[in-house]
């Protein structure tokens, strides 16, 4: 599988506090940028609206210690998805037939494999940012 080496480093920090901080200075920063629902364009998909309706509420399903170890990567994947243009897995997702999961692999500038799962909705031609983590 071929990856995306971004130009962004890991976000710092110690505690959840500090990396929750840092995470969505960047999220606030896309968000003042539209009136509406934030989103960022995909180059792999044709400059189409990437969404993050599901982001916040996938990873609040998480664990404290999970949560901040996924937010790390958060600038790290949204340069990804606005640049991206290495074709990803992509999935039917099993649960439901409607859906296709695409995950993209990247390297940070530290030389840290993460990965990008972005769910596209085949009935509304929606995309969605779901989720970024680390392989391990």
């Amino acid at each position: 599988m071929k990856v995306y080496q971004t130009k962004s480093k890991k976000i710092s920090g110690t505690s959840y506090s500090e990396v929750f901080h840092g995470a969505f200075v960047a999220y606030d920063e896309m968000k003042k940028k539209t009136k509406r629902r934030p989103y960022v364009r995909s180059a792999y998909f044709k400059k189409e609206k990437i969404f993050f309706d599901y982001f916040r509420e996938h990873l609040f399903q998480k664990s404290p210690r999970e949560r901040m170890k996924r937010l790390k990567f958060f600038k790290a994947a949204i340069e990804l998805v606005k640049h991206c243009r290495i074709k990803p897995v992509s999935k039917i997702n099993p649960n439901k037939t409607n859906e296709i999961v695409h995950r993209f692999a990247g390297i940070t500038a530290e030389k840290e494999i993460f990965y990008v799962q972005i769910k596209e909705d085949k009935k509304r031609k929606r995309k969605y940012f779901m989720s970024c983590f680390s392989p391990e």
